[in-house]
């Protein structure tokens, strides 16, 4: 049994029963058994069926978002939107069964076509940060393909995955397609990557962890997909409108308490602009409401853990510039922290903090901005202020990470391609990009004769 705490508390939320081996092996059996009818499914039925299971995860949006405020700690507004991402994901998807096309491909002495088919058992491994949304990046791809699921949410936050997995019974997808299985990583994650029967790994989490999960699945040649850590800049040059930049800058590193992997915690400031950008963050920063998460007016809710919550702290021995503000008492409350780094092999302006701390360093040049950027074995995210077109697309091109966002935050749209270069992570998930890992490509050539 495992109890589930409430961050914003401290107290006991709920208690789950954790599956253990054996457990875990009978579900991937089921899992086994049932992507041989789910395979077979006609797309346009398999399509149908998604987007009922969108429908019926819309219809319980109010319950799903109090059980992730009361779970995770995730603010309101956080919330319902993330029963939306799933929602949008789950209807995004399930016009690709009708749409999984192959090509023909002209030959001497006959034709060759080919398919794209389903690979099989697809184990997803969810992190704690955004249980929701990421779960969904992983399940509606790989059910629209064709396979079916198991599904381990974080220790920490299993309940609205497991409440995602009543619903999609309730929508009529078949038993066994889409399996929740809550326990430990050490148990059911790594079951995933060891069982012959799983044929992909998708795992969202630390670094760390995503090598040790690539490296077992070597032995089987298993495909995987990660996405793993992240230390994301946010690059403000002196013609941009600073103001703006300044206004938007808490949200973009301190949304969820920090703890999200495209957090932009590394501030980049063109020298000449700093002071102006110091007195407008400052403002901003003081402004973001950090309070009990079920209100409609919270900005930031608790940090999930005691655990994190002191390793947090562990980041805050640097020069502090200011502060916000956050509630005393029960719960892992944290001030927004605005960091003033030496160098740049300050722990924080090298390590994933994950949580509500930013470090800021100012550039000269373009030339230094992008080097300082791509000084780190991390590539996931980031943001480039500026009004020269010219600028934006140079800098763009020349920042080593997959996500960027010019003139604003936004780095995740269901219909676009997410993902990391270097030390973030390997493969696409969401747009189009994500079905192409979730099948494999068969060739057939027919004879003329």
């Amino acid at each position: 049994m495992y109890d589930v705490i409430n961050p914003a508390t401290e107290k006991l939320f709920k208690t789950i029963e954790h599956l253990d081996l054996a457990g875990t092996d009978a579900v991937i059996a089921k899992a086994e058994m049932a992507f041989d009818s789910w395979r077979h499914v006609a797309p346009g039925d398999r399509g149908k069926m998604l987007r009922r299971f969108a429908e019926v995860v819309a219809e319980h949006k109010e319950e799903l978002a109090q059980l992730e405020i009361a779970n995770s700690g995730h603010t309101r507004g956080n919330a319902l939107w993330e029963v939306d991402n799933v929602v949008n994901v789950l209807t995004y998807y399930s016009a690709a069964p009708e749409r999984l096309f192959g090509r023909q491909i002209p030959v001497p002495g006959g034709i060759d076509v080919t398919f794209k088919e389903p690979l099989g058992v697809i184990g997803v491994i969810v992190p704690w940060n955004f249980p929701m949304p990421i779960a969904g990046w992983g399940f509606a791809p790989a059910l629209a393909a064709g396979n079916t699921v198991v599904l381990k949410p974080a220790e920490y936050t299993p309940l609205t995955a497991m409440k995602l997995g009543e619903l999609a019974l309730i929508a009529g997808i078949p038993e066994g397609v889409f399996n929740v299985l809550p326990g430990k990583g050490s148990v059911i994650g790594a079951r995933f990557v060891t069982h012959p029967a799983v044929r992909k790994v998708v795992f969202t989490g630390s670094t760390e962890v995503g090598k040790s999960i690539m490296a077992g699945c070597a032995d089987q040649v298993k495909r995987v997909t990660l996405e793993l850590g992240g230390k994301s800049s946010n690059i403000i040059f002196a013609d941009a409108d600073i103001a703006k930049a300044a206004a938007t800058a808490p949200g973009s590193v301190f949304d969820n308490a920090g703890q999200d992997c495209c957090a932009r915690s590394r501030i980049l400031i063109q020298k000449s602009a700093f002071d102006k950008f110091m007195e407008h963050f400052e403002v901003a920063v003081k402004k973001f409401r950090v309070e009990d998460p079920s209100l409609a007016t919270a900005d930031m809710g608790p940090l999930i853990s005691k655990k994190q919550f002191d390793s947090v702290q562990t980041f805050l021995d640097e020069p502090v510039a200011f502060t916000g503000s956050a509630p005393s008492g029960d719960g892992y409350w944290m001030a927004p922290t605005v960091l003033l780094p030496k160098n740049t092999q300050a722990r924080s302006w090298r390590e994933e903090v994950f949580g509500p701390v930013v470090s800021v360093m100012t550039f000269e040049d373009e030339a230094e901005a992008i080097a300082m950027a791509n000084d780190s074995e991390y590539g996931l995210s980031g943001s480039i202020w500026t009004r020269d077109v010219g600028r934006a697309l140079r800098v763009s091109r020349a920042i080593e990470t997959g996500n960027l966002s010019v003139n604003s935050h936004s780095s995740v749209r269901f219909w676009t391609p997410f993902g990391g270069f270097k030390q973030s992570g390997l493969g696409r998930e969401l747009g189009p990009d994500a079905l192409d890992s979730f099948t494999e490509v068969k060739n057939v050539f027919i004879s003329n004769d």
